[in-house]
């Protein structure tokens, strides 16, 4: 004969995923004020040269542009 699987109750399982989760939870360590506004710091930087770049490349390539538009309307 078929072995006979133990169902479990649906709410069983959710009150035991829901005990595993605050289990989790209480294993998090949250970052210090320091380290969160060092990170902050860090991240700002990298936003402004990334932006500075971007800016930069976009004002070559748009120069470049207009000098392949000039000579090619001069000839």
């Amino acid at each position: 004969m078929a072995d006979k699987k133990k169902k479990t109750n649906v709410f069983a399982k959710l009150f035991k995923y829901l005990r595993e989760c605050v289990g989790e939870l209480k294993k998090i360590t949250w970052p210090t004020v320091s380290q969160t506004t060092k990170n902050f710091g860090v991240v700002l930087l990298v936003i402004l040269v990334s932006g500075v770049l971007i800016f930069a490349l976009d004002q070559g390539l748009f120069a470049l542009l207009g000098l392949i538009m000039n000579v090619g309307s001069a000839g």
